[in-house]
């Protein structure tokens, strides 16, 4: 299907060449532009020749010689995001089908497209691909690609899954690799399901892909109040957490010495639940899946820790009280960060939220509601609250229940500071200092 053009840049070279708001761009030499992944490849080369359907009737081309730096000028009306490929799982953790009913209906959109795997990281199962699209990964080198696994056992994965495609995920992954495509692997651990010996041949799989395999990152299983009529899972216990951690340590270990990189990374909640302390810095090398929970509390440590070797001065700050509201689970480590450096003059109390929307089993600060902060922190004795600028939806001031940052302060007659998920943030807005 063409891509209807919505904006040419001026002076662009599809501008001088006669391209209009309003025209289709049909191909770039000879091959159907798909979708911007197929965009972004297909202009990268010096050499185009391209082929328009003009609005209101007719067909022209032209063929250009480029720079690296010149860019075509055009903007195609289809994005990634307007049709995203949807999922066809039915998988027995899916977090999206244990959402309440009448949230806003952007929370129960459940993509699994491996293009915004490429361009924003998103994790793909693979089992809605049809032969072309694997192969057009492999063509337009889209590497590297963000995949949930789970397990490699096919019988296994089939059932956590619940599509009869699943099983076929060491094929698609020993494909990938044969063609130079790399990729990262996230594991959402059951406890007595996918973990102990299943666990065991799933990382064994898919070590021996490396360095295809980028990493493996180990998550448990998030369970909220909303599951009749769902496969019945429960959290992890303190043991079990810390059993999932020793068996990564093993795999760590070996992979270090034979490969150079740890591979297998335990997720921050593993730490949190097994009560066991954060690695090191270096122990989460470049931070690769730092967006899957992954190393960020330690990121956020160095990032406070960084800020005060720099500015050691808390000369200004502002004297008041502050409740800090956090989830459960990452109270404690709150608590300690902030006590480690009191700044004078400034009352700290870390609050953990009990998360009643979606259940006590839902620990975590970015699914904290407006409707359980205000109940919480009602009589509150506070200057100011801080919360996480992650329970917020991004780019406005309104909360999963879609209760706004303004009704919130109003209820509590407390203004509500929103911090960045970063330790140096963190630190200036304990001081006080102005943005």
């Amino acid at each position: 299907m063409p891509q209807r053009i919505v904006e040419v840049a001026p002076h662009s070279l599809a501008e001088r060449h006669g391209v209009r708001k309003g025209d289709a761009l049909v191909s770039i030499n000879d091959t159907p532009v798909l979708d911007q992944v197929d965009y972004q490849y297909l202009v990268a080369r010096k050499h185009l020749t391209l082929r328009f359907e003009r609005e209101g009737g007719g067909e022209y081309a032209f063929s250009v010689d480029k720079a690296d730096a010149d860019a075509l000028g055009l903007t195609l009306e289809s994005t990634l995001m307007t049709y995203p490929k949807t999922c066809a799982n039915h998988c027995m953790f899916c977090f999206i089908e244990q959402m309440p009913p009448g949230m806003r209906p952007s929370l129960y959109v459940r993509d699994d497209d491996w293009r915004l795997s490429l361009i924003a990281g998103n994790f793909v199962t693979l089992t809605n691909l049809p032969p072309a699209e694997m192969q057009r990964i492999i063509d337009r080198k889209a590497s590297p690609i963000y995949i949930s696994v789970h397990t490699t056992d096919p019988e296994l994965r089939c059932r956590m899954l619940h599509h009869r495609q699943a099983g076929r995920i060491m094929e698609h992954l020993r494909r990938f690799a044969q063609a130079g495509i790399h990729f990262h692997c996230q594991i959402v651990l059951c406890p007595g399901i996918n973990d102990g010996e299943a666990l065991e041949r799933t990382l064994s799989d898919l070590t021996s892909l490396c360095p295809a395999a980028l990493t493996a990152a180990l998550v448990p299983v998030g369970l909220t109040k909303y599951r009749e009529e769902l496969y019945p899972l429960r959290p992890y216990t303190q043991a079990e957490a810390q059993a999932v951690i020793d068996q990564a340590n093993r795999w760590r270990a070996r992979m270090l010495q034979a490969h150079g990189t740890r591979f297998v990374f335990p997720s921050d909640e593993f730490y949190q639940i097994a009560g066991a302390p954060i690695p090191a810095y270096e122990e989460y090398e470049d931070f690769p899946q730092i967006e899957n929970g992954v190393g960020l509390l330690r990121q956020f440590a160095d990032e406070f820790e960084t800020a005060l070797r720099l500015d050691p001065d808390d000369a200004g700050a502002r004297a008041r009280r502050i409740v800090m509201a956090t989830g459960v689970s990452v109270a404690p480590f709150m608590r300690a960060l902030v006590a480690s450096h009191p700044i004078a003059g400034v009352e700290v109390s870390v609050q953990p939220i009990r998360n009643c929307f979606f259940g006590e089993t839902v620990t975590v600060s970015g699914l904290i509601t407006g409707q359980d902060l205000v109940a919480q922190l009602q009589g509150a004795q506070a200057d100011e609250i801080f919360i996480t600028q992650s329970m917020l939806r991004a780019g406005e001031d309104v909360f999963l229940d879609d209760m706004t940052l303004a009704q919130a302060e109003q209820a509590l007659r407390i203004p509500i500071r929103p911090v960045p998920d970063d330790g140096a943030e963190l630190l200036y807005a304990l001081r006080g200092w102005e943005e």
